[in-house]
């Protein structure tokens, strides 16, 4: 039978743990001809969503031959329990895999898939546990700072309330707390969540791992957590699904390394995506793994392990080999007027920095974010009318001869210091296409620095997201330099006594010099080992 005229059966199940909590799941699959191969989902959003902003409807994937299981975790939708994020889920998942197993329905074989925290709750497990067959884990990472949470030392901003705050609301709905719900919900409508999100996570969700991570230093390693999934887990077979515009995607790489120091062969897709917005073949993609490895169905044609999509190609590349040319190098000169004149801020590949720029950063008007992986509204974006500000430094370099690939992590050394004790450096990298009057992002990054250090001159480190993309003959290469990316992250109001966050009457105007005698822009490719995963 076709999977388009199959008919698909639908029913509850409950799983109960050791402790008496009851998980929940949705199941579907065939209504004759079982048993299957099954699909796993485990997340916190409600199973009768199951995904579906991303993946399409567990119908499908059941029409395809699976038995499709989509569980609420501990604490959420219909499940029991009290909802304590990451960590409850590897004791969870070690049940659940052996549940989903002797279900009658079930042949006995376990895929899990599921994007972000969903991709998550495939690979943290107790150790003795036997690994699933496959996993699909889509735009995740092990690390809660930096592939969840934080970048270059600034917690995420926008992006960490709004997720944090749609939990709380989660968790006001389970209270039947009306009035917390519909409080969270209007600050998201009208932005107000953005000045007002941390005081909302502290009175309505101040357990939460939202709350938990605002207030965690950055710095401080010991304050976080990297779970650790399973040697024999990482050696299974692995499809992982990233995005350029994605905020995990150095938590879906360092997945990638992981895997393939554990012995496994994962394969590797970033695409043209954002964390909600996917390209439409992804679907298939993941298909064709699910039946190769637990349908025993051959691939329906020889595709490269590892793509990447070339963000101004509009095509497929293979990553390159590790034992490609090194990257070109840059350095970044200036008379001083790269923040008024364009033409002033030079990028001179293979050559040295020289020259110092001045910058004033007002919090009353921040420079503001625009597209890329942190921004409000992420992907591409023209960020021309950004980099006409006078606050924005702006190197570019001459129209180029030859070809150039931009393949992997771009890292920005900057000498910099400020005259108050907290800076922010906010680096976009972009190209100006010779055919066309725009700046086109390419990759953001940030680096924060607070406290005494931020008034002595010191060689800074920013990397930046990682990227694929080809630049032609006429095409000129731009570095920008800011001193905020709101709401990407907090504005920084030059002192300690006030955290970041919305400006304020007490933050500082910081004025920054650059010094760019020892300035560099390299690039770190993606088979070097020299990536900033965590």
């Amino acid at each position: 039978m076709s999977s388009e005229t199959r008919r698909i059966a639908c029913r509850s199940a409950a799983l109960t743990l050791d402790d008496g909590v009851l998980l929940q799941s949705r199941l579907w699959h065939p209504s004759s001809e079982g048993p299957w191969p099954a699909l796993l989902m485990r997340q916190p959003y409600g199973s009768r969503i199951a995904s579906t902003v991303t993946y399409a409807h567990p119908r499908w994937w059941a029409s395809h031959g699976f038995l499709v299981v989509v569980q609420d975790v501990r604490g959420q939708g219909e499940s029991q329990g009290s909802f304590g994020g990451f960590g409850q889920e590897a004791a969870d998942t070690t049940a659940t895999h052996a549940w989903v197993r002797q279900l009658p329905e079930c042949n006995g074989l376990l895929g899990a898939y599921g994007f972000s925290y969903q991709g998550l709750t495939q690979l943290t497990a107790a150790d003795s546990s036997q690994p699933p067959d496959c996993t699909a884990p889509a735009m995740t990472g092990l690390d809660e700072r930096r592939h969840w949470s934080c970048e270059g030392g600034a917690h995420w901003w926008h992006l960490g309330l709004g997720w944090g705050l749609q939990l709380a609301a989660l968790q006001a709905q389970r209270r039947k707390d009306a009035t917390a719900w519909l409080e969270i919900h209007r600050s998201l409508e009208d932005k107000n969540y953005l000045r007002d999100g941390p005081s909302l996570l502290q009175r309505h969700d101040p357990e939460g791992m939202a709350w938990r991570w605002l207030q965690s230093d950055p710095k401080i390693d010991q304050q976080w957590t990297v779970h650790r999934p399973p040697m024999s887990w990482l050696q299974r077979p692995m499809l992982l699904i990233g995005g350029w515009w994605d905020p995990h995607l150095v938590g879906l790489l360092d997945l990638w390394h992981r895997s393939q120091v554990a012995g496994g062969q994962p394969s590797l897709y970033i695409g043209p995506a954002s964390h909600l917005q996917w390209w439409p073949e992804a679907q298939q993609l993941m298909l064709q793994f699910f039946q190769q490895h637990l349908q025993h169905r051959p691939a329906l044609e020889p595709t490269p392990a590892h793509q990447l999509w070339n963000i101004t190609r509009h095509q497929w590349d293979a990553i390159p080999a590790s034992n490609a040319a090194s990257p070109t190098s840059w350095g970044l000169l200036s008379r001083g007027l790269a923040c008024i004149d364009p033409s002033d801020g030079a990028l001179v590949a293979d050559g040295e920095g020289e020259g110092s720029v001045v910058i004033v950063h007002d919090p009353w008007r921040p420079v503001p974010a625009i597209g890329g992986h942190l921004g409000t509204t992420p992907g591409p974006a023209d960020r021309k009318a950004i980099d006409q500000r006078s606050d924005v430094v702006t190197f570019t370099s001459a129209p180029l001869v030859d070809e150039l690939l931009l393949s992997g992590q771009p890292l920005l050394r900057l000498n910099a210091q400020a005259d108050q004790p907290g800076f922010d450096l906010c680096i976009s990298l972009s190209r100006l296409p010779a055919a066309a009057n725009s700046v086109e992002q390419l990759s953001t990054g940030v680096v924060r620095i607070r406290g005494e250090e931020a008034l002595q001159p010191a060689r800074r480190s920013v990397t930046l997201q990682p990227v694929q993309a080809t630049l032609t003959s006429g095409d000129r290469l731009r570095i920008s330099v800011a001193a905020a990316a709101w709401p990407a992250i907090g504005v920084n109001p030059g002192h300690d006594a006030v955290p970041c966050g919305a400006p304020s009457s007490e933050h500082r105007v910081v004025t920054l010099t650059l010094k760019l005698a020892d300035s560099t822009l390299q690039l770190n490719p993606f088979n070097s080992g020299r990536l900033h995963l965590d």
